[in-house]
């Protein structure tokens, strides 16, 4: 039932976005990000034989929680390549030039042929999520191939979809990570009790 719930969210966000954008910037924007989005990753990438470390944040905020480990990993491992994701206009717009990042890019849209066909043409070796958001088809993919998959700077409070009674859907989207880095102890506590 889960997974049926949450297709039909991604249908009606993306019907949403396709409503709002001859009023909405925003919503313009989320959508003409992502015309022909694999084609521009593909040209991009190309033929990169380099390991690559993806980041993924949902908006600008998430991207500057997550800057300083993206920053100290590039300059540590400097034969990576760094692809960036963002799902917000607020945050791609601002950083789509970020000269810390080889890549970046909208996320498409959660889906199952969009999730292996992102990994196919990235090859990330390691990915890093920040705080929050969590998009099943790609989390799902990526403990599928047995990628290492960090949450970085979580954060989790009661009242969560992940600590009700009908949050199993969402519960198992937390196994998908290697590891869950916290922002305090009573996010830890928390996790601790599910």
């Amino acid at each position: 039932m889960g997974i049926i719930i949450y297709r039909l969210f991604l249908w009606l966000y993306k019907t949403g976005a396709v409503f709002l954008s001859p009023w909405n910037k925003k919503a313009a924007r989320w959508l003409s990000g992502r015309k022909a989005i694999f084609t521009r990753i593909e040209e991009a990438i190309g033929q990169n034989k380099a390991p690559v470390l993806w980041m993924h944040c949902a908006s600008l905020g998430e991207f500057e929680q997550g800057r300083p480990l993206l920053e100290e990993l590039k300059r540590k491992y400097p034969g990576y390549k760094i692809f960036l994701s963002f799902f917000s206009p607020s945050g791609y717009e601002i950083r789509k030039d970020y000269n810390g990042a080889d890549y970046v890019f909208y996320l498409p849209i959660d889906s199952a042929k969009n999730a292996a066909r992102l990994l196919d043409i990235v090859k990330p070796q390691l990915v890093l999520w920040v705080k929050y958001e969590y998009w099943f088809f790609y989390l799902s993919e990526i403990k599928k191939r047995n990628i290492p998959l960090l949450l970085v700077s979580g954060i989790f409070r009661e009242g969560q979809v992940f600590f009700t009674f009908y949050g199993g859907f969402y519960r198992k989207m937390l196994t998908c990570f290697s590891h869950l880095f916290v922002q305090n102890n009573e996010a830890k506590k928390l996790l601790g009790t599910i």
